[in-house]
C-alpha cells in the first residue's frame, strides 16, 4: 500500500540544516498552502500549544536506519528507530508539540519547532488535555542526557 499527501503548510524560519541541539529560541512562522483556505486557522489561538507533523523532506533514503545507537554515541544503547526520535526514520515524518506565539492571516508564529526552514508541514492538530499523557511518563536515562541542550 502506498499513501500519498500533499503539504498543508510550509516552515519560514533562521535554521537551514538540521541540527541537535539549542532549538528553544527558534521562532517559526507556520504558512498555509495555496491550496489550503485560510478559514483552516480559524480559531486556532483558542488553544495554547499545537502538533505538528511534517516531512523531513532532506533526509537522503540512504541515510534511513532502522536500528542504531542515539546520535551515534557509543556511551547509549542500540535502539531501535521506533524507540527514539531521529530524523533518519522510514517515512520521514517528525512530530512536535509547539507552543502558538500568534495567528496572522494565512500564518501562525511557534516556538518549540524543530523544523527547519522550508519544511513541508502534512497536519496541524490542536493539543487538548484529554489527548495528553495520562500516567507518568517512563524513559531511559539516556534520552534525558541526549536532550539536555535540545531547547536550550
Amino acid at each position: 500500500m502506498e499513501i500519498n499527501v500533499k503539504p498543508v503548510a510550509f516552515v519560514t524560519n533562521k535554521r537551514n540544516t538540521p541540527t541537535d541541539d539549542f532549538w528553544g529560541d527558534t521562532i517559526s512562522e507556520i504558512t498555509l498552502a495555496e491550496h489550503i483556505p485560510t478559514e483552516a486557522f480559524d480559531d486556532i489561538e483558542s488553544f495554547s500549544h499545537l502538533e505538528i507533523i511534517y516531512y523531513f523532506d532532506q533526509v537522503q533514503k540512504e541515510t534511513i536506519v532502522f536500528s542504531g545507537r542515539p546520535r551515534g554515541n557509543p556511551a547509549y544503547p542500540i535502539v531501535g528507530i521506533f524507540g527514539q526520535r531521529k530524523k533518519d526514520r522510514p517515512n520521514q515524518i517528525g512530530l512536535c508539540t509547539v507552543e502558538l506565539i500568534e495567528h496572522k492571516g494565512r500564518s501562525i508564529f511557534v516556538k518549540l519547532l524543530d523544523a527547519i526552514n522550508g519544511t513541508p508541514i502534512l497536519d496541524i492538530k490542536p493539543v487538548m488535555k484529554e489527548f495528553g499523557v495520562q500516567k507518568e511518563i517512563k524513559q531511559p536515562s539516556w534520552a534525558a542526557d541526549l536532550m539536555k541542550d535540545y531547547w536550550k
